[in-house]
């Protein structure tokens, strides 16, 4: 067991803290849509500005300077708005920074396992923990200059940090290079910039407690007629008083509409975004709200009548009940899932492998146990070298995707989720799990013991189906051993002591001296049973 690394302890997973919500906003007139461009293009020009000022102001912002940029946009806007606009910069540089912080992490990693290869002899082999060296002295030569390479970009990383500069793109940055491959994309030049203007406008405002509706920016009543606050320069295309503006759609949720239709007639904070979409030539309006912590249950409730154990794989989920004792149940089922197409296709069909694992343990009544993965430091190219197929195997698994889906679709069926280690399942479950569950109208493969072993880890039991018994179970005072010892374990066919009691059955002290000495114990006369002949003396009545 020596090179194992230790074991995190299964731990209940905390239910999600909000709520979003999306509905197509239908029947829109030309007018309508050209007031929201207008105020979405407005507003993200305000958002450009913003966003310049606060990476332009990098570690030393203060509150001081966050009042200084909100009295800016309020003189364009609204006070409402720029409370929304500043809220969104700081969540977006925030999460510059925290990608910064990820990339320099994967430098470094790089960096070190290069280190490692260079440092052993050209075509030496590696082993499944660590890779060996290179191929050829070419590769080796090659990867002696990435080294530098990735030296200078660590360098410059370190020094962007230290000095809190991020490199951030309202709109994103793919979206901005496809600007320079059109044809591979098949777009043309205005298609693109319909998607760039789209992807920069803003349309969102945060919700406010105890206002009406739950919002005094963007307002949906409980009929589901939509109204925003038009910004100071664009209040002379108001349709409705206090410089408002009345769309013609109406908005019905059909997912959780009872929810948001109580907390916009009790005036509870909501928020909204508004988004176009190019490519289908429609808008949607998404409302989103938090709730509070959902109670989990303690771990040994959710133990008590057994788990189902899902194993997480590139194109399906691999299940498997488990009793309260560990002792896998019925059949094993696999959910599959297609990874290829959009990503709207993706999700869905992630979506669609989820409900049918969560509703297999909802008729059982049982929790699920599922690895805690993260294939942060696992995707880099420097540790898998040339094996492509398995690094596109882990870069396909959907692992956020999917688990965030998993903990707000369980929560609203009432199933808990147990996150366990993901150390060594795949190999101990095969190891153990794979004969015995085989048989000839069966056939296990090794992401059906896998769920077996993240089963057990969650229940609290060792993957391994059967271990020996404390020392001083196995006999009285550590006498005996049992048939799991190595042949070469001393005393393992020693004597066992006779100590009267219960568990002798009362015998004397001294009997039972040749327990195991087998030419005694035979008297059959077959030389099969006897270790070797020996002939016994002539009795002394002749």
């Amino acid at each position: 067991m020596g090179g194992l690394r230790e074991m995190a302890a299964p731990f209940v997973v905390l239910g999600p803290s909000g709520v979003a919500v999306r509905d197509r906003l239908k029947h829109l007139t030309a007018e309508d849509e050209h007031v929201l461009r207008l105020v979405g293009d407005h507003l993200g020009t305000l958002a450009s500005r913003d966003l310049k000022s606060r990476c332009a102001a990098g570690l030393v912002h203060d509150s001081e300077q966050w009042a200084e940029r909100k009295r800016v946009l309020t003189q364009a806007s609204s006070s409402r708005w720029a409370g929304s606009l500043t809220k969104a910069t700081h969540d977006q540089w925030a999460l510059a920074r925290r990608g910064q912080l990820a990339h320099i992490q994967s430098l470094e990693a790089g960096m070190r396992m290069i280190a490692h290869r260079l440092s052993l002899p050209v075509g030496h082999k590696g082993t499944k923990r660590a890779p060996g060296g290179y191929r050829s002295r070419r590769e080796w030569h090659a990867k002696t200059r990435r080294l530098h390479v990735l030296a200078d970009r660590l360098k410059a990383a370190r020094a962007d940090r230290e000095a809190g500069r991020v490199r951030v793109v309202r709109g994103g940055k793919r979206l901005l290079n496809t600007r320079h491959h059109l044809q591979a994309v098949q777009l043309t030049e205005e298609q693109w910039r319909t998607r760039w203007e789209a992807g920069r406008r803003f349309l969102q405002a945060d919700g406010e407690s105890g206002k009406r509706f739950g919002n005094e920016t963007i307002r949906v009543t409980p009929g589901g007629e939509v109204s925003l606050k038009l910004p100071a320069p664009l209040a002379h295309l108001a349709n409705a008083p206090h410089g408002r503006y009345v769309l013609t759609a109406r908005v019905s949720f059909g997912h959780r509409g009872e929810q948001w239709a109580d907390r916009v007639t009790a005036n509870r904070a909501v928020a909204y975004r508004i988004q176009e979409d190019t490519a289908r030539a429609r808008w949607y309006l998404s409302a989103s709200w938090t709730i509070p912590p959902v109670k989990t249950v303690p771990l040994a409730a959710a133990r008590a009548h057994g788990l189902v154990g899902v194993d997480t794989n590139a194109g399906h989920l691999a299940a498997w009940r488990l009793d309260a004792h560990g002792n896998p149940v019925g059949e094993p089922r696999r959910f599959g899932y297609d990874l290829t197409g959009t990503a709207a296709h993706r999700d869905a069909q992630v979506r669609h492998a989820l409900i049918r694992l969560l509703h297999w343990a909802k008729r059982h009544g049982l929790a699920i146990a599922i690895e805690d993965l993260d294939f942060t430091a696992e995707k880099t190219r420097e540790k898998h070298g040339r094996r492509k197929k398995f690094r596109n195997l882990i870069s396909g698994m959907p692992v956020a995707r999917l688990r965030a889906r998993l903990v707000s679709m369980a929560a609203e069926l009432g199933i808990t989720i147990v996150a366990v280690d993901p150390a060594y399942t795949s190999k101990w479950g095969a190891q153990h799990w794979r004969k015995p569950l085989t048989s000839t109208t069966r056939k296990t493969t090794r992401h059906d013991t896998a769920a077996v072993a993240i089963g057990r880890r969650a229940l609290g039991y060792a993957i391994r189906r059967r271990t020996a018994p404390p020392p001083q179970h196995r006999s009285d005072a550590v006498g005996h051993r049992t048939v799991q010892a190595r042949p070469d374990t001393p005393r393992r066919e020693g004597n066992r002591p006779r100590i009267p009691g219960p568990r002798t059955r009362s015998v004397h002290a001294g009997r039972g001296a040749n327990a195991v000495d087998q030419d005694a114990q035979h008297r059959s006369g077959h030389p099969a049973e006897h270790k070797s002949w020996k002939q016994d003396s002539l009795p002394l009545s002749l």
